[in-house]
């Protein structure tokens, strides 16, 4: 009868006591442990035998202001200066920091800001999607001042945040230090959108006879996709080649060259970018490449497919090696084609190398592939497919950094244009910022 009445009062407890959000007791860092204070600031450490050397130093930080300073010495150590700052839910606030590194191997992933937006009892709050708001990680820049850098985001403080838990860190290193100035955590204006169109061509050429009478027959599709205010659009793999009964040596040509000349007067005509793949010829070599075009007619930049499948092998085609990445006036660009998409290293390096948006010219592939290669590397995906709309096959369309398919091919002929905010953050539940935790955290 005891052991009832225990169940009972168990039952009783579980659903009438409220339980702590989770990640609410981890929120504000408990799981540190305080070696040092000064002032409002704490030098914490996950673990004392890992504790590495803190010290505040004047005028040794940029322009001759205070340094915070952390000094691995001869085994791998963490540690970070931690400061609390007020502020007000709902506003935007620039956090941001200099940094300055010696012997630190990899500073995106050891030299790091944490920011934590809390409630007045250090609690983690609720974030935009019903689940509490996950720690962020502000980005590296491309703005130095001698050997410092800077490191900065601005970011929306969730509506019942009342302060913002700053941490600045060096980890997973030895005989290193990072040297920490200018923190500065401050009202900001909200980041305006980004706001891009972005175009796929679902259509196969068939019957034609030449490279050139293919490059013909994508212009009116490249004309719709312009009445519709694309920004950039993509065509298909090797368009010169397909549906023709021509082999790759026999449509290769140079670049610049007569592909590149078609769909730079198209671009230019258009006011936009375009992608196309056609088959290059470089000395004696063979390359499946793709083009892109900008709105000034010119060649922004091209990528060879560093991943060839048995047929094109057969067909003396030479892989590329390089993992290119192109500014355009919306935002960074990366290319990749086909069976690239079977191997998840070629859309990390085109990430890692700063793409928001690739683009791929494919013949046929798993489109569960293109959703990964989307979700894991946190950009959009814009693919142009052969593959007939009736098989459960590739598509033609736009992912999104959730992997879905945002407009999709129904029928060849299709022109798919969807608007996307590269400036928009993604917020995963549990996770976070997916985008910002990659950095971070990726190899």
């Amino acid at each position: 009868m005891h052991r009832f009445q225990t169940l009972a009062l168990l039952l009783i407890f579980f659903f009438l006591v409220p339980l702590p959000k989770t990640g609410q007791l981890a929120a504000a860092g408990r799981e540190w442990i305080t070696v040092d204070e000064r002032g409002d600031w704490s030098a914490i450490t996950h673990r004392k035998d890992t504790t590495p050397a803190f010290d505040i130093v004047d005028k040794r930080g940029r322009k001759g202001a205070a340094a915070y300073v952390i000094t691995s010495t001869e085994h791998v150590q963490q540690g970070a200066w931690v400061r609390t700052f007020p502020i007000t839910g709902g506003k935007h606030y620039r956090i941001s920091a200099w940094r300055q590194t010696t012997n630190v191997k990899s500073p995106r992933r050891s030299a790091v800001i944490k920011a934590t937006f809390l409630d007045d009892k250090e609690r983690l709050v609720d974030g935009e999607q019903g689940d509490l708001a996950r720690p962020l990680f502000p980005k590296d820049r491309e703005n130095f001042d001698g050997d410092w850098q800077l490191v900065g985001d601005t970011y929306l403080a969730p509506i019942d945040a009342t302060q913002v838990r700053i941490e600045l860190h060096l980890r997973w290193t030895e005989n290193s230090e990072v040297s920490w100035s200018d923190l500065n955590v401050e009202p900001a204006p909200a980041i305006a959108p980004r706001k891009v169109r972005l175009a796929s061509v679902h259509f196969r050429p068939s019957g034609l006879k030449s490279a050139a009478e293919n490059r013909d027959s994508f212009a009116p599709y490249v004309a719709k996709a312009a009445t519709q205010n694309a920004d950039l659009v993509c065509l298909g793999e090797c368009l010169t080649l397909v549906g023709n009964k021509l082999t790759y040596d026999q449509v290769a040509e140079p670049i610049p060259g007569p592909s590149t000349k078609f769909f730079g007067k198209l671009a230019k005509q258009h006011d936009l970018y375009l992608v196309a793949g056609i088959c290059e010829l470089d000395g004696k070599s063979v390359y499946n490449t793709s083009i892109l075009m900008g709105p000034d007619g010119e060649l922004v930049g091209k990528y060879r497919k560093v991943c060839l499948p048995r047929e094109e092998i057969q067909g003396g085609v030479t892989p590329g090696y390089d993992y290119p990445v192109f500014e355009t006036r919306f935002g960074k660009v990366g290319m990749m084609i086909c069976w690239d998409v079977h191997f998840p290293e070629i859309a990390r390096k085109i990430a890692n190398n700063g793409a928001e948006v690739i683009a791929m010219p494919i013949w046929g592939g798993n489109p569960a592939l293109a959703r990964a290669r989307a979700i894991e590397n946190q950009v959009y995906l814009v693919s142009s497919t052969y593959t007939p709309p009736e098989r459960d096959w590739m598509k033609s369309g736009v992912w999104d950094l959730e992997g879905k398919l945002l407009v999709e091919g129904k029928k060849l002929g299709d022109v798919l244009v969807v608007e996307v905010d590269l400036n928009e953050k993604k917020l995963w539940r549990f996770t976070g910022d997916l985008r910002e935790r990659f950095n971070r955290e990726r190899p």
